[in-house]
């Protein structure tokens, strides 16, 4: 009797070790869809070193330099869940394509840019291929068995790094020897070349044939590593998967663009307090009507009873944390390191970018590595981990930048921290999430990753616009060592948002599984 049930044991094992095997189609699939993601965010990095010249040339304020972050990011924001939607209606390799093709649209029309008009409409336009990010994840999530999905998210992510690395170092080249604009140009052949590849070797997995109720996230996977047992919770969420926002989505876009018009302006001058009031009436109302409509959409952009789950709710908390500081020091070093003395560095577009490039190359090569330690760890303790190490990099750049290398140094730090923050929170949300809503839940987290990070590019041109000084013989004004101590200041306080956060989740656990 014994020798027989050893025997299937063995059998079952090898069977759950080769459901756990990661196979070469996969790993080309993650390397293609890592690329679409690459090249993204080169076409976001790439003009940051430019920031200062694009403020010379166009003779704009740093508050409305922001829209050059901001506006790509809310489009992104807009983007996202309406595209996450549509890849669970549609499918996910036709989205993708789709929105491959507008972003292209949007690389030329940003290399043509007459004023700064044109440049924020077409970034705007560039914006929209953020949304491919949650859907080349639910891809990925297919087809990565749930053991290996944190090595996935982290080889996924550190194309982020990759992209950013690639547009630091090579748009600074280009921008130095043939300004600003070519860096559109050199990925417009890149990006068509990636769509027939896609085209050619991405398969889609259509949804398996789940309910279409949404069970309670599971958090089963977190409670594991504490031995603890989670009984299934009855409650579901009842979402219509066959119909999109379009009120949600239009009172969403209006509530964002005229907050920030309101943090934006508020400090130039060039606006009226009745102007600015006007923005607030209109944000505040249009924030008002966009929850009323969530509450009875049958099809949300953002599904509230989903946003009640604890893990899923807190990992989204921490990541909105992280992508706001990483927007908010993205549009600020720039200007700090081309600044004139003694208010900034007084270097070059080079310079510039080779100061943030640590920054992207520790991401690189430790977001990787972030998702094995998250495979081992679970998600709570990396995130924690991550919390702290980034917490500790943003209080340094705020007591220490007054050089280059220090600048780099604690950038450095901060990567280190951000990375596991991100494939931690990322991995509680793949793993809470069941698979046929990964689209909506991944595209709500998208959507508040990158409202927070146009807010943090907006803060940092509030404080930059508000705290002015001019230098001998230097035509024009320059924010002050002051701004930047406010910058950095805010962030470092904010940082500490995620570690008390990752605490109480720990905390929280053990309660979680009695419920």
């Amino acid at each position: 009797m014994t020798q027989p049930q050893n025997g299937n044991n063995t059998r079952r094992s090898s069977s759950s070790a080769s459901d756990q095997k990661v196979t070469r189609k996969t790993w080309m699939t993650l390397a293609i869809l890592g690329s679409s993601l690459l090249i993204t965010m080169y076409g976001e990095t790439m003009l940051l070193p430019a920031i200062p010249d694009i403020i010379e040339e166009f003779n704009i304020s740093y508050n409305t330099s922001s829209w050059i972050l901001s506006a790509y990011l809310i489009a992104g924001a807009v983007a996202t869940p309406v595209g996450g939607k549509l890849s669970d209606i549609y499918g996910r390799k036709k989205m993708v394509m789709t929105i491959m093709i507008i972003y292209i649209i949007g690389i030329i029309l940003g290399g043509l840019s007459p004023n700064i008009t044109f440049l924020v409409v077409a970034r705007v336009i560039q914006g929209i291929g953020i949304s491919m990010f949650p859907i080349a994840f639910g891809i990925i999530r297919d087809q990565f068995p749930k053991e290996k999905l944190a090595i996935g998210v982290g080889v996924f992510s550190s194309m982020f790094a990759a992209g950013s690395v690639v547009g630091l170092a090579l748009g600074a080249n280009i921008i130095e020897n043939f300004g600003w604009r070519t860096t559109f140009f050199s990925i417009v052949f890149v990006a068509i070349g990636l769509w027939f590849i896609i085209r050619r070797f991405i398969q889609d997995t259509p949804n398996s044939g789940e309910e279409s109720q949404l069970p309670e996230p599971d958090i089963s996977h977190d409670l594991a590593n504490k031995g603890t047992k989670v009984p299934k919770t009855r409650n579901k969420i009842n979402i219509n998967t066959k119909t999109i926002d379009i009120k949600g989505t239009i009172t969403l876009a209006i509530s964002i663009t005229s907050f920030l018009m309101v943090l934006s302006y508020s400090q130039t001058g060039n606006i009226e307090n009745s102007q600015i009031t006007a923005f607030l009436a209109v944000g505040a109302v249009s924030l008002v009507l966009f929850v009323i409509i969530e509450k009875r959409s049958d099809s949300p952009l953002v599904n509230l009873q989903l946003m009640t789950n604890k893990m899923i709710l807190s990992a989204n908390i921490i990541l909105v944390i992280a992508f706001f500081s990483m927007f908010t020091v993205f549009q600020t070093i720039p200007v700090l390191v081309r600044s004139p003395e003694p208010l900034g560095f007084g270097e070059n577009v080079i310079t510039a970018a080779n100061i943030q490039l640590p920054f992207m190359i520790v991401f690189l090569l430790f977001a990787p590595s972030s998702g094995f330690i998250v495979s081992k760890l679970g998600n709570i303790k990396p995130t924690l981990i991550g919390s702290i190490v980034s917490a500790i990099g943003f209080f340094s750049l705020f007591i220490y930048h007054s050089s280059e290398v220090l600048v780099a140094t604690n950038l450095a730090i901060i990567a280190g921290g951000l990375s596991l923050m991100q494939v931690g929170g990322f991995d509680i949300i793949l793993q809470s999430t069941p698979r046929k809503f990964s689209g909506i839940s991944l595209g709500m987290t998208v959507l508040f990753n990158l409202i927070a990070g146009s807010v943090g590019a907006a803060v940092a041109g509030i404080y930059m616009e508000a705290n002015q000084v001019f230098v001998n013989d230097v035509i024009g004004s320059f924010p002050s060592p002051g701004s930047y101590n406010l910058i950095f200041f805010t962030i470092a306080l904010t940082s500490l948002v995620p570690i008390v956060l990752s605490i109480f989740i720990r905390k929280k656990l053990p309660l979680l599984s009695s419920l």
